[in-house]
Order: C-alpha cells, then sequence, then structure tokens
C-alpha cells in the first residue's frame, strides 16, 4: 500500500505513547521531626526527592545537631555556614542555641532551598521567628561546593536577602574578590558544618576548596565534618577526604564517635556495626597559615 493511501485518521498515534504509569511518580514531600533536650519537637520538611539525597534527614544531621546543644559554646555568638544542608537541623539549632549569623546552603534548586527557608521560618525556637521578625540571625542560600561563594561571604556583612528567597541581595562588589577573601582571611565564617557529605566522593576536592574559601583564618575556626559510611565497604573512600584535607594542610582531629540504635537504611548490605555509627571530625587552619592574621 502506497503512503499516500495511508488515512491518517485512522491511525492510533497512542499507539507510540508511553502508558501513564510507564515512569515511577516523584514521591511526595516528607516529614521528620527532631526532638531537643528540653523535649521541644523540630519538623523539618523534605523533599520528595533529589539527585542530591536532600530527601532523607540524615544520622550525621541529627548528631550534629545534638552535638550543638550539648556544647552551644561551639556556635553561640558566632558565624556558622552549613554545606549539602538538606534540611538543614544543625545550622536550626545553631540559630536557636544563639549563634550570630547561620547561613544555610545546599545546591541552588528552587524547591529544595523553598523547602530548607519553610523549616528555618517554621521553628520558633529561633529568635525572630515567632515575632515573624524581617531579619533573623539564618538565612538561606544557594551554593554549589567549589563555586564562587561571594554571595554566601556577603552574609557577613550583613548583607543578603530579605527572607523571601534565596537571598539575590546578598551580593556587595565583585564575587571573586570576596571569594578571595575567605582564603586570605579577610573574613570568612567561624565555624563550617558538612554532615553525611562525604560519600561524594568525586567531589571531595570541591568542598575542600569551599571549605578553603569560606573558613575564617583564626585558631578559634573550625570546620565540624560528621559522616556514617553508608557504604561500609567503600569506607577507605569516605576516610579519603581527610588525607586529601591533610595534604592541604589542614589539622584533623576525630572529635566524636555516636551509635545509633539501628542504621538508618535497615536493609542496606554491610556490616551493621559500620552502618551504625557516626563519626564526627574537626578541620582547622595549621599554625603556619595564621601567621600574619590569625588569631
Amino acid at each position: 500500500m502506497a503512503t499516500a493511501d495511508i488515512d491518517v485518521d485512522t491511525v492510533d498515534t497512542d499507539l507510540f505513547q508511553d502508558p501513564e504509569d510507564y515512569y515511577p511518580p516523584t514521591p511526595p514531600p516528607t516529614t521528620q521531626t527532631y526532638t531537643t533536650m528540653n523535649g521541644d519537637i523540630i519538623t523539618l520538611h523534605l523533599v520528595g526527592h533529589s539527585p542530591t539525597e536532600a530527601h532523607h534527614l540524615w544520622n550525621g544531621s541529627r548528631v550534629m545537631a545534638a552535638h550543638f546543644e550539648s556544647h552551644p559554646e561551639l556556635v553561640r555568638g558566632r558565624t556558622v555556614l552549613e554545606l549539602g544542608a538538606g534540611a538543614g537541623l544543625p545550622s536550626i539549632v545553631a540559630a536557636a542555641v544563639g549563634a550570630r549569623r547561620v547561613v544555610v546552603t545546599d545546591f541552588p534548586d528552587p524547591d529544595l532551598l523553598e523547602t530548607m527557608w519553610r523549616n528555618v521560618r517554621g521553628c520558633g525556637l529561633i529568635p525572630g521567628v515567632s515575632e515573624e521578625e524581617q531579619e533573623l540571625p539564618i538565612v538561606v542560600e544557594g551554593l554549589v561546593w567549589g563555586a564562587d561563594p561571594g554571595k554566601v561571604l556577603g552574609y557577613l556583612e550583613g548583607g543578603g536577602g530579605d527572607g523571601d528567597g534565596d537571598g539575590e541581595k546578598g551580593e556587595k562588589g565583585e564575587k571573586g574578590e570576596k571569594g578571595e577573601k575567605g582564603e586570605k582571611g579577610e573574613k570568612g565564617f567561624d565555624v563550617l558544618i558538612l554532615a553525611d557529605l562525604l560519600f561524594r566522593h568525586s567531589e571531595h576536592g570541591n568542598m575542600l576548596r569551599t571549605v578553603r574559601q569560606t573558613l575564617k583564618k583564626s585558631r578559634e575556626s573550625k570546620a565540624f565534618v560528621v559522616f556514617t559510611s553508608y557504604r561500609p565497604w567503600l569506607q577507605h573512600k569516605d576516610l579519603a577526604f581527610f588525607d586529601v584535607a591533610r595534604e592541604e594542610g589542614f589539622v584533623v582531629e576525630k572529635v566524636l564517635e555516636k551509635k545509633m540504635d539501628r542504621p538508618l537504611f535497615e536493609k542496606d548490605p554491610g556490616d551493621e556495626e559500620v552502618l551504625k555509627t557516626v563519626t564526627g571530625w574537626e578541620l582547622r587552619w595549621p599554625e603556619e597559615a595564621l601567621k600574619g592574621g590569625g588569631r
């Protein structure tokens, strides 16, 4: 039969379309809770799915939040930056126990950033939230590891967003100049948080670049790195982060270890004891890096 003889009105075009249930639907958003030492409950909203794994509330975040509760002097009156924050729990607790300025960051996905804002605005333990004040001690911003952190560093000067978005007003001057200032010690955050990020082995270099650019050059400054080896057979690759950190001159010290009651993902393969264990480490500037500018 010639092509011209085909009656296009009778061709079943649906034959070439995927069935409605061919692709699995995107999971809906979920919530998790965290109970403080005083019995207050913090509700955390999570995106339904994220390629950056932000749809989980990781054990490292819970342990870091509890550590700040037990040792509020680590963040009280200080500036705090969290990388790859997801739900932002450690940042929220840091703000609640008295941090002067907290910047919660993750990949600049609009849904993810809005979810983090929702968690911030929904926590009445943070000063100013219950009174619906415009100026809060905590803000949300998008940040890609290894990229120019100029906008994030801008919040240290009192710049930043107006609380209604991703902080578009936080940028002042040349971004590149700001990124360099963090490394030179002219400005930077007192405390950095990296909670359960080390499983992204290919990003270790970019994470450390951001640490170098944003951690204040001071003897008191610390980057807290907490994690579980969720793939126990690759634990050596997780720990390689600290080898690279030492090669780049950071002082590395293990500061905590917490055994959870059960693994976060109970059906995961591997050594259950490793899957239940959260360890915490500090990165600090070496003494030689502080000469001429550090405290």
